[in-house]
């Protein structure tokens, strides 16, 4: 019994470090005035106000309810090892190691501090050199993130799409979004699928490279191909980040597309330029020009949210143009298929020889990874 009074103790004094760290004791009460804030007669007057505080609410439950059980587990066991009743020491024993299994995983969530790791993510791809072979890599990639997230039972919504000549896309852009429940989790999962979407995603921001045997040569020769892809925080509410409108270009123009009965044509097409930054976001997919304003707007304040984290500014009036040229020299990972077949990430290190699990959307290796480097 002694030897499982050392381990109670010890995870009782990393949960409290980690609690601290947490501020577990200010998210608790916070929680306590809101419950105390949606118990009145009059919350739901203010229908936006009520949904906005129904979301942090609950945010913070599922943040601090497991971290509150787990103390209260912990110390449930350290009153039973105090009985010093020995026919419940393997029970006690195989307790306090379910109870170190689960402190590893809620730890995993401390490291999802950014004020927008907890936000949906908007996923874009763009070909890279290498013509048609890039456009067919960047739908191989919309392919991978596609089946990742179905994986995980969350929704996928295409936002934009650029079709290649050829074959592939030029370029697309998809929305990821979603809570799902701990019991619809695949096996082996850390953490909940849907909770801190853009801080786990943000390990596929980069380019990426692919080298294979080309489909579109006529000779079968040695091809490398690259796609950039770029990983936003879904801005859902204006008052995340607010505009000025004396900041904005908006541009209406006809919808492009291939032609046929489906195609579009009416102005509905809408370009929306920063001017300080001079970020652009033109959206077309959606028939209401409306539709495509209020989309445009929302990636674009995602697109400066994004660059005020890049450029470590307060406020956006003080951010400076983006450096699109620095951003196509980041490139994060090789997937080779020929001659020899591995994947491998390049700042953690990580490394596969199953490309074709990887293509399918077997991503949480790599993502774990990155979440581990320093």
């Amino acid at each position: 019994m002694e030897q499982l009074k050392k381990r109670v103790e010890q995870l009782l004094s990393e949960v409290k470090r980690e609690t601290e760290k947490l501020n577990l004791k200010d998210l608790e009460s916070e929680l306590r005035d809101l419950k105390q804030q949606m118990a009145k007669p009059d919350f739901w007057q203010d229908r936006q106000k009520a949904q906005d505080l129904s979301k942090r609410e609950a945010d913070l439950a599922r943040r601090v309810g497991p971290w509150q059980k787990l103390q209260q587990e912990i110390s449930e066991t350290k009153e039973l090892i105090k009985l010093e009743d020995s026919s419940l020491e393997e029970e006690l024993a195989n307790k306090i190691s379910i109870l170190n299994s689960e402190f590893s995983i809620l730890k995993k969530e401390l490291r999802f501090q950014g004020p927008f790791d907890n936000h949906d993510v908007i996923l874009s791809i763009y070909a890279g050199a290498g013509g048609t072979d890039a456009q067919d890599w960047a739908q191989m990639l919309l392919r991978m993130y596609v089946r990742w997230a179905e994986s995980h039972k969350l929704k996928v919504k295409t936002i934009d799409q650029s079709t290649g000549e050829e074959a592939g896309i030029k370029s697309a852009t998809i929305k990821i979004s979603g809570h799902s429940t701990l019991r619809d989790e695949p096996s082996g999962s850390d953490l909940k699928s849907g909770d801190f979407l853009y801080g786990k995603l943000q390990s596929e921001q980069g380019v990426h490279r692919l080298v294979r045997l080309s489909p579109f040569n006529a000779n079968n020769l040695r091809q490398t191909s690259f796609a950039k892809v770029d990983i936003l925080p879904s801005i859902d509410k204006p008052s995340e980040v607010e505009l000025d409108d004396k900041d904005l270009k908006i541009d209406v123009y006809r919808a492009g597309g291939h032609g046929g009965q489906s195609v579009n044509t009416t102005d509905s097409a809408v370009r929306v330029t920063h001017l300080p930054t001079g970020v652009t976001v033109a959206i077309q997919n959606e028939r209401s020009q409306l539709q495509n304003k209020a989309t445009a707007l929302g990636i674009l304040r995602s697109k400066l949210v994004q660059l005020q984290q890049q450029q470590h500014v307060q406020n956006l009036a003080d951010l400076k143009g983006p450096n699109q040229s620095a951003e196509w020299g980041s490139q994060i990972r090789s997937y080779v298929l020929h001659p020899y077949k591995q994947v491998k990430d390049l700042r953690s290190g990580y490394e596969t020889t199953d490309p074709q699990s990887v293509l399918d959307g077997n991503l949480d290796p790599f993502i774990n990874a990155w979440l581990e480097c320093p």
